[in-house]
């Protein structure tokens, strides 16, 4: 079984090989049963991350691979290499791992040993642990309230930059997707509960401000008005699905 470790990244030579040496020494030290490899996408960068990467992956060899494409948006290069990927399963996350390493046998496990076919992170379930600003903590909050009324679901963060699933989920659903950018979560996310694969939210420990206080580069203000008008049009394709 091989399990791919995604992790998309736009101009992050600041924080990369740090991220990637604590995820490497983090896989490293649970010696799992699995064969795992860590993908850096590279998506439209113009800093030293190429140059950073170059060097590491003739360090790692097999154990850190990257590419360059060129896809509009983050979504758009993880959908990208999906396609592509021969791993059974894929994770992905934050190249800032905001996130708690802590919680990874939470996500992947339940995956490998088949109990679940989705398993995504959550920063408002009971036992989560979040630090964040108060008016981004609200507007997920909003959101994801939202997301539940038009969508008719029961997650209660489907943003959360934090997934595992098998390759198989993705092939089933990828002809329904069609975000490029922030939205591909919600899509993803929805359309593989309407499919009726076995989805599990796990609660995280999170922190945006890891890594020299680097924030999130969603704009919030800039992102409301095209979320609210994904949700209508989401919720539109699945009426026009359960009625076929």
């Amino acid at each position: 079984m091989l399990v791919d470790f995604c992790l998309p990244v736009r101009n992050e030579a600041l924080i990369l090989e740090n991220s990637i040496n604590k995820l490497r020494d983090c896989l490293l030290a649970k010696n799992y049963s699995f064969d795992w490899r860590i993908v850096i996408i590279l998506n439209n960068c113009n800093d030293d991350s190429e140059k950073i990467l170059n060097r590491l992956a003739y360090i790692y060899q097999k154990e850190l691979k990257f590419l360059a494409i060129n896809p509009e948006g983050k979504s758009g290069a993880l959908k990208y290499y999906f396609s592509k990927s021969e791993a059974d399963i894929i994770v992905f996350m934050d190249i800032d791992l905001a996130v708690s390493l802590d919680d990874l046998d939470l996500l992947i496990l339940p995956v490998v040993k088949n109990e679940f076919d989705l398993v995504f992170g959550s920063r408002f379930l009971k036992d989560s642990k979040v630090e964040r600003s108060f008016f981004r903590s609200f507007s997920s909050l909003v959101y994801n309230y939202l997301s539940r009324k038009f969508l008719k679901h029961k997650f209660r963060d489907l943003q959360c930059g934090f997934k595992a699933f098998k390759s198989e989920v993705f092939l089933k659903i990828k002809p329904n997707l069609r975000d490029d950018k922030w939205f591909f979560d919600t899509e993803f996310i929805t359309y593989a509960n309407y499919y009726k694969f076995r989805i599990k939210e796990i609660p995280v420990n999170w922190d945006e401000n890891r890594y020299e206080k680097r924030t999130s580069k969603v704009n919030v203000y800039k992102n409301t008005w095209t979320f609210i008008k994904n949700l209508i049009r989401l919720r539109a394709e699945i009426s026009k699905f359960n009625k076929s």
